[in-house]
């Protein structure tokens, strides 16, 4: 999976000439049975390492570890706090100030790390220039071109939208998926409360068996031609 760790050197950079780096941002928790515990790290990667291809930006390797609280109950699942996940990209938009990339993107994989939105606009109104992307607009926009079935809030988790990104870029990292693995819980309203297993047994909530690859690779085409108006914000700034 090359798109994880980018491979530029020193020179690479310098003759770039970027004043905006990538920041993948992923997790570390269950998916299913079907999905690994990377996925949210592979799926950031995998947008952020196809924007470094498409646009003159700096791609960072990716923060692996975040705020999964709640897929405690389930073995494997990793989480920091978000106090620490904040330390971690402001550590990181200073050091790249430091060497003269002003402005950071977080490209984020996992929903559950809703400190960061709070990280970018605090960011911004101390005259820094950090952005949060995909947006939920983009997400939604990548939904539609791809003609998913599942709706963004019935397809939470390992659904749809996960496994058929995983199938377009990484089917060896999927397993069987059928109907059987198809989770409906359309009523979570206490989750930050109880955690994700009050409502699913397999830790799945969507519906892997409406994914593939096709959909997988619309999905990213789309995130890729979203972020060209975002691009010109930051230039623009």
């Amino acid at each position: 999976m090359k798109e994880l760790l980018p491979t530029t050197t020193t020179l690479d950079v310098q003759n770039k000439q970027s004043g905006i780096a990538l920041l993948p941002i992923g997790s570390f928790e269950q998916h299913g049975r079907h999905l690994p515990l990377a996925t949210d790290t592979i799926v950031a990667c995998l947008i952020a390492d196809q924007l470094a291809r498409s646009y003159p930006v700096l791609q960072l390797p990716p923060v692996t570890i975040s705020c999964s609280h709640e897929h405690n109950a389930w073995a494997g699942t990793v989480s920091i706090s978000s106090e620490t996940l904040s330390r971690i990209v402001r550590d990181v938009r200073h050091s790249l100030a430091r060497t003269g990339v002003p402005t950071l993107v977080l490209v984020n994989g996992h929903g559950g790390n809703y400190t960061l939105s709070n990280v970018v606009q605090e960011a911004n109104a101390d005259g820094h220039r950090m952005a949060l992307f995909p947006a939920r607009e983009d997400w939604q926009d990548a939904r539609n071109a791809a003609d998913l079935v599942s709706s963004s809030y019935e397809d939470m988790h390992a659904g749809e939208l996960e496994t058929s990104l995983l199938l377009h870029a990484h089917p060896d990292l999927v397993g069987p998926v059928t109907s059987a693995d198809d989770t409906v819980a359309e009523n979570r309203r206490h989750m930050l409360t109880t955690g994700l297993a009050r409502y699913t047994d397999t830790g799945v909530v969507g519906r892997p068996s409406l994914a593939s690859a096709d959909k997988g690779k619309a999905v990213l085409e789309s995130l890729t031609d979203s972020f060209s108006a975002l691009l010109d914000l930051l230039s623009a700034s």
